[in-house]
């Protein structure tokens, strides 16, 4: 593979970006161009600009491996990927763009009230977005080093010194642009070398075959053996299970998804955006699963080699090779390049904001110190840390939102009955169970039963949750006299937000559910 195109390809999708990111300086003035772009984002752009930040590492090189890896079950992500946005359509869109909120602790606090839920749910979203940012990292590491001389490192601190200049350009207004513009350019990049591989197959009638048979390329081959492996083969019905559930109920929880919300105008323009998205994204899909189709029939020996997340960068050049594969290849890496970029850019945007207004003051220049804080630690963390699987890596990711953000949100936005207690008993909860079943399936050998259940923790976290967070704030309102100064407050307060989420036009005497905008702090 030619490392000059390769990294010719780099340059060019960094200096579009930087380029756009500068642009959008120019309309950055005051602090809600910052945080949510003076909530003046339209549907299509938004939709274009969370297309850009949740197809990550783990969509663009991370489903062609699973599927090169695991056959059909890696069609499972895909699925669970873009079904999660129909969940976000139907419960969470409009209501939490009606709450007024500039981050996931700005509604914590306006449903709860109290420092606590807030000061937790920071502390979740930090942690959340560096678990996902780590991935992304290492997936720009993989890239440059199989594809240029470059040392892999170099890959991930690039991408974080080019998020980290983007940001502090002209903050959430600015990178709305670069999103937007990134998801076209992935889609592209996937789009085309895809036709054109399936083009050259058909014109030439080349057809793989392994030891004189035809390839099946859906059966895993833990699959063919009559397997249950948990890594690299076939997933158990537990496992499947709580794959689906992770990946339906992590995508409310992801705070770089949810943040983008903020932005549009109204409640009916937030539903819009979410119903494009599901559009954008089943139209993504379709390329890298075709790519991971074509992997486990040309580049078979990558899932041995625990090398899988390669296919996409590789095949290029596996199956046209030539000055043609390098050029699809060098528009490949492009595309990964940009996925990294913006995913990482939507993941430290949220993260800023969040850390600027519970430690910087909530002010522009504190945005931009934590903006610096947001990418200085997972670069770190990345940079000490080895790289796993990416769609996997996801994956857990996904099962930690679910297992804590996630029921605060359901909850907070749909019962009535939710109280502070009730909230922060759930969000440890999930966060103790499905952090230490995640920790004990990467460093402890199990029993093979323990192992699926702590390699995909959600079918028994996620549950585990909700059902925490309801008991606990049953035992809360009983234990309280209904006639109790508390107790009214509570349900007064109840009543305010649900009426702010839920009803349509905005309520001129809100009260205490009305959040506060930065720049009046």
């Amino acid at each position: 593979m030619g490392g000059t195109s390769a990294l010719a390809a780099v340059v060019i999708v960094t200096a579009a970006t930087v380029l756009i990111a500068f642009n959008g300086l120019r309309l950055s003035r005051t602090t809600s161009d910052f945080y949510v772009a003076s909530r003046t984002v339209r549907p299509w752009w938004n939709a274009s600009a969370i297309g850009g930040e949740y197809l990550s590492a783990a969509s663009f090189l991370g489903i062609a491996g699973l599927i090169v890896v695991s056959g059909q079950d890696g069609l499972w992500f895909p699925i669970g990927y873009t079904a999660g946005y129909l969940m976000l359509l139907l419960f969470v869109a409009a209501p939490l763009r009606r709450s007024g909120a500039y981050t996931l602790p700005d509604f914590a606090q306006i449903r709860l009230g109290g420092r606590a839920p807030r000061l937790v749910t920071s502390a979740l979203v930090v942690v959340v977005g560096w678990m996902y940012i780590v991935p992304q990292l290492h997936g720009a590491a993989l890239t440059l080093g199989i594809t240029t001389p470059v040392p892999g490192w170099m890959g991930a601190a690039a991408v974080m010194c080019i998020v980290c200049v983007t940001v502090l350009a002209g903050g959430m207004r600015s990178i709305t642009f670069v999103q937007a513009f990134q998801y076209w350019l992935k889609l592209l990049a996937l789009a085309v070398p895809t036709v054109f591989l399936l083009l050259h197959l058909g014109l030439t009638g080349d057809s793989p075959t392994a030891d004189g048979a035809a390839l099946d390329p859906w059966v895993s081959d833990a699959t063919a053996q009559g397997s249950s492996a948990v890594a690299g083969g076939a997933l158990t019905l537990f496992q499947t299970i709580s794959l689906i559930v992770a990946l339906l109920f992590g995508t409310l929880g992801l705070p770089h998804v949810l943040v983008r919300f903020y932005t549009n105008p109204d409640g009916p323009s937030a539903r819009r955006t979410t119903a494009i998205v599901l559009g954008l994204l089943s139209l993504f899909y379709l390329f890298p699963t075709i790519l991971g189709v074509l992997g486990r029939a040309y580049l078979p020996e990558l899932a041995e080699s625990n090398n899988a997340d390669a296919t996409v960068l590789l095949l290029p050049q596996e199956v046209v090779g030539g000055v043609a594969g390098d050029l699809l290849a060098a528009l490949v890496i492009g595309g990964a390049f940009a996925a990294f970029l913006s995913t990482t850019s939507g993941l430290v945007v949220s993260l800023a904001g969040v850390m600027s207004q519970d430690l910087f003051g909530g002010t522009v220049r504190g945005f931009r110190w934590a903006t610096v804080v947001a990418c200085a630690v997972p670069l770190v963390l990345a940079l000490a840390t080895r790289s796993f699987a990416l769609a996997g890596a996801i994956g857990s990711v996904f099962a930690f939102t679910a297992s804590t953000i996630c029921p605060l949100l359901l909850l907070g936005i749909w019962w009535r009955g939710l109280t502070a207690r009730g909230a922060l008993a759930g969000m440890i909860t999930g966060a103790l169970s499905c952090g230490t079943a995640l920790l004990a399936a990467s460093t402890l050998i199990l029993p093979e039963a323990v192992a699926h259940v702590c390699e995909h923790p959600a079918a028994v976290t996620v549950p585990l949750a909700f059902v925490t967070t309801v008991a606990v704030s049953l035992w809360d309102q009983r234990r309280e006299p209904a006639q109790s100064p508390a107790a009214a407050r509570r349900a007064q307060r109840a009543r305010r937000v649900m009426a702010l989420l839920h009803v349509p036009e905005p309520l001129p005497s809100s009260g205490a559910a009305t959040t506060h905008p930065p720049e009046s702090r």
